[in-house]
């Protein structure tokens, strides 16, 4: 996708020099950063700090921090750890496990456990976990499209609104994103569309990332509160929400962004349909109660007690809202049981968010 008119992956080797690159997504929407990540603690702080976040982009992340670590210890003890430490740095997406556990298994297939040929093949298959993200995210937005001229057909050339939630664009795969994804393919095609952009709070990353990529890339786009979003389905002046997945369960249960589940209560009550964009990566097969088995992430107080933004100045400045003295609670993500869902939208296609369909979706990945 696009900042100031060039494309930028999320996550990316320099050609010249081999060097990890990526975007640092603490510091958007005022300042645009590229880092260099050269060791796996460095790949495990940012995954832990969040300058790279969403489920597909933290799982090539600890994909490249592997081969980073074996560059310096090729020795199955370096790579047991170094898989300990990144798989420790956020319990909630699956992602993360499902490239770690890829990356392990293909560099415990060989046979020299001291060859430096480790590293290399850790990084090769880092590089496929990335190609294969863009490949799905591109497949899921084509599909996603033609649910949007589906439900354009009936606007009479009005713009299709379309609510997300958090952000699930390009910067939280490596490139076009999951929920997205559509969106920039509609855009692209040159269909009327308009997104209302939830805020997101505490970190605020509807407002700061996703506004980010909609505006770089030309697409109408409102900020909203997360408390707005009700007010505009009752309003009638919401089509269709679009959100992305951290963890989708074998049943069909969605784990996102805290505030995806009154979302999809709110699109029910108002008959506006609920779609959940996820690369199947996304899908952990191995439990179906999301509220059950899922762990949920409780992040830092501080993030719901402290405000960043810009000065007059143009200095960036953090602030406290309310007393310290005062607990705070900030569970990162809930679970949206499968009922409120109108339809998984995969690399595959449309799926129904249930155990019979996402069975049968299983069988097909299977046998490619």
């Amino acid at each position: 996708m696009q900042v100031a008119g060039k494309h930028y992956r999320s996550i990316w080797l320099e050609e010249a020099t081999g060097e990890l690159r990526i975007i640092d997504q603490t510091l958007l929407p005022h300042r645009f950063e590229i880092r260099t990540i050269a060791t796996v603690a460095e790949a495990a702080e940012a995954i832990r700090s969040m300058r790279v976040r969403g489920a597909p982009l933290i799982g090539a992340m600890a994909a490249h921090g592997l081969a980073l670590a074996l560059e310096r210890d090729s020795s199955d003890e370096s790579l047991a750890r170094a898989a300990r430490e990144l798989l420790a740095t956020r319990p909630t997406a699956i992602n993360l496990r499902w490239a770690v556990d890829r990356v392990v298994a293909v560099v415990e297939a060989m046979t020299d456990p001291s060859s430096g040929e480790r590293a290399e093949c850790a990084r090769e298959e880092a590089r496929a976990i990335c190609d294969e993200d863009v490949a799905s995210c591109s497949a899921i937005g084509d599909y996603g499209l033609a649910i949007l001229e589906e439900l354009a057909a009936s606007k009479r050339g009005a713009p299709l609104q379309i609510l997300t939630h958090c952000n699930a664009g390009w910067l939280a795969t490596v490139d076009w994103g999951t929920a997205l994804a559509p969106i920039y393919k509609a855009h692209q095609a040159g269909l009327p569309i308009h997104v209302w952009v939830d805020e997101t709070r505490p970190r605020n990353q509807g407002a700061s990332l996703t506004a980010f990529e909609l505006r770089e890339q030309g697409v109408p786009h409102t900020v909203i509160v997360d408390n707005a979003g009700g007010h505009l389905m009752q309003s009638g002046r919401v089509d269709a929400v679009i959100v992305g997945s951290d963890r989708t369960t074998a049943r069909g249960d969605v784990c996102n962004k805290i505030g995806t589940y009154l979302k999809a209560l709110a699109a029910e009550a108002n008959d506006v349909p609920f779609y959940v964009a996820l690369p199947v990566s996304s899908i952990d097969w191995s439990i179906e109660d999301g509220m059950a088995e899922i762990p949920i992430e409780e992040r830092d107080a501080r993030e719901v007690r402290e405000w960043v933004g810009l000065d007059d100045s143009g200095e960036m400045r953090r602030v406290s809202l309310f007393s310290e003295s005062s607990p705070v609670a900030n569970p990162a993500f809930d679970i949206t049981p499968a009922r409120y869902v109108t339809a998984l939208l995969t690399e595959f296609g449309l799926c129904k968010a249930d155990r019979s369909d996402l069975a049968d979706l299983r069988r097909r990945i299977e046998k490619i």
